[in-house]
């Protein structure tokens, strides 16, 4: 595969890029352009567990589906692997479409800080999702930053770090408390 990339002449189409299938690396398509990082590390794939797990039941309440990694189309070539996506759509086919999406979860890492902090916002605005929840994870801690939509970018609605709890109403209700995020498994 990794020949066949350094070879494709030209833009990527939509097909070509699910053609891929299924890798190691996470590939994300942007107008034509594939986007390869490597998996994320322990820490943050943790966390982004304990966030889906902890989002779970309020986003069933409310009927959506709490998806990680899932293929996210903002728009037509631009397909995106966000860690968390909350939809209301069904558990059928890989691809979350933007008007689906009622929450898009990032967890900042170094090797992905300026895309999740900078570029997605951006794209995730263009793409009219109401809801953009960032984690970051200053030193042994976690920071939520819970932003929403207004006009073409977003707007900070709550920010909550250690020892706190984030509680909104919207996109659903529900409530995540940043120690449960600090979990760890002791041998």
């Amino acid at each position: 595969m990794t020949v066949a990339m350094l070879e494709h002449p030209g833009p990527w189409s939509e097909e070509e890029y699910f053609a891929l299938g299924e890798t190691a690396n996470r590939i994300e398509l942007i107008d034509g352009s594939l986007w390869v990082s490597p998996a994320p590390s322990k820490r943050h794939q943790h966390i982004a567990f304990l966030l889906a797990t902890g989002l779970y039941t309020a986003a069933q309440r409310a009927g959506l589906l709490v998806l990680l990694d899932v293929n996210l189309r903002l728009a037509g070539g631009r397909i995106v692997q966000p860690d968390i996506v909350v939809a209301d759509t069904d558990d059928v086919g890989t691809t979350v479409e933007a008007a689906e999406a009622k929450l898009v979860i990032e967890v900042v890492s170094p090797s992905n800080a300026g895309v999740d902090r900078l570029l997605k916002p951006q794209l995730y605005a263009a793409a009219g999702i109401g809801w953009y929840l960032r984690v970051e994870q200053p030193d042994d801690s976690v920071e939520l930053h819970l932003d929403r939509l207004s006009g073409n970018h977003y707007v900070p609605a709550v920010v909550t770090g250690p020892g706190e709890t984030l509680i909104a109403e919207e996109p659903f209700a529900f409530q995540l408390e940043i120690a449960s995020l600090l979990r760890r498994r002791h041998t």
